[in-house]
């Protein structure tokens, strides 16, 4: 039979929750488990009771019972962790835009979901063992980004960086500057997109075709979410379309999408949201034109990390098409929030 055992808090696992240290260590421990033996104070932290979500430090002792060290049988199911192919691991790394001992950020193209789910197979989330690059800890993602979206996308190396990365994201302490192209021109030319989001159900199985709906001012739904955009117009083509940049104030899903849905200028090549509306003629290329162009985030080990997304290619086209600026580099946000601030 097992015996109770100590275990040691790792240097690399400062910050990281007590239940993402069970999932790392114990990975077929079922969370319903682990609460019980957290509830019953038979798992502790330097001989005291603890919680799920306490963060951990280095050198901390944490009683595991022996219940923990039986696993249940394992299902064969696909799950990351699987080999990734050579031709996989080219393709993963040759994305990556930063890289150091504990942040990995990557320009992430039209198409590659971030995690894996139902009819996706190959995503971010499952190539992330060919990010290891010599780290004994799998690489995790911190935050994600929709399907078709491109550009910045933050994975941690370690346990202590993902923790603090992930609280950065929860605290909203990140500046993140989003490129669009969207049907129509905004007016005024900036602004601020204050609309709550529900939920609205999709239909089949797996509930495809699911829709974030924005709320009218009054309408207090219990699942409606607050959801603030800042907007920017840089350049217009006459009144059929805008080159348009996007600062979530929030971050809730689809929320960039269903916010300039929302104000008659859609996202071009967004049917979800804007329908018909969202297509432009000529040789405009009928997809997704959202791109996460640019992030500020405190790294781990201090200062700010900033790190800057090139165009993808459908996108580059549609600029050239409009004689556009890929290059333009500046914050169209910063004088806007100095004069709000001044008001």
């Amino acid at each position: 039979m097992s015996a109770v055992k100590t275990l040691t808090v790792g240097e690399d696992e400062t910050g990281i929750r007590l239940d993402r240290w069970f999932k790392r260590h114990y990975p077929d421990l079922p969370h319903v488990i682990l609460e019980k033996l957290l509830r019953t104070g038979q798992v502790r932290v330097d001989g005291g009771r603890a919680m799920a979500a306490d963060r951990l430090e280095a050198g901390q002792a944490i009683r595991v019972p022996p219940t923990a060290h039986v696993a249940p049988p394992k299902k064969k199911i696909a799950k990351p962790g699987m080999p990734v192919s050579d031709k996989d691991a080219a393709f993963i790394r040759g994305l990556i835009l930063h890289q150091d001992p504990d942040v990995i950020v990557l320009n992430k193209p039209h198409g590659l979901a971030a995690q894996g789910g139902s009819g996706i197979e190959r995503s971010v989330d499952g190539l992330l063992d060919a990010l290891s690059l010599g780290k004994s800890h799998r690489p995790r993602l911190v935050h994600r980004l929709d399907r078709d979206t491109t550009g910045v996308l933050v994975i941690a190396r370690t346990p202590s960086a993902a923790a603090a990365l992930s609280e950065a994201f929860r605290a909203r302490e990140t500046r993140k500057i989003y490129w669009a192209l969207v049907n129509g021109v905004p007016r005024p030319h900036r602004g601020k997109v204050a609309l709550s989001l529900a939920k609205e159900g999709g239909h089949g199985k797996h509930g495809r075709d699911e829709r974030m709906v924005p709320l009218a001012a009054g309408d207090d739904r219990e699942d409606a979410k607050r959801a603030v955009t800042h907007y920017a117009v840089l350049d217009a083509a006459a009144s059929a379309c805008a080159w348009v940049a996007l600062m979530p104030i929030t971050g809730r899903t689809h929320q960039l999408r269903a916010h300039m849905a929302a104000i008659g200028c859609p996202i071009v090549g967004d049917f979800k949201y804007g329908g018909s509306e969202s297509r432009l003629s000529g040789e405009v290329p009928k997809m997704l034109h959202l791109h996460a162009r640019s992030i500020q985030i405190k790294h781990p080990k201090g200062g700010i990390l900033e790190v800057v997304a090139p165009l993808p290619p459908h996108m580059k086209k549609s600029w050239a098409l409009f004689g556009f600026s890929a290059d333009d580099t500046k914050d169209p946000f910063i004088d806007f929030e100095r004069g709000n601030k001044r008001k």
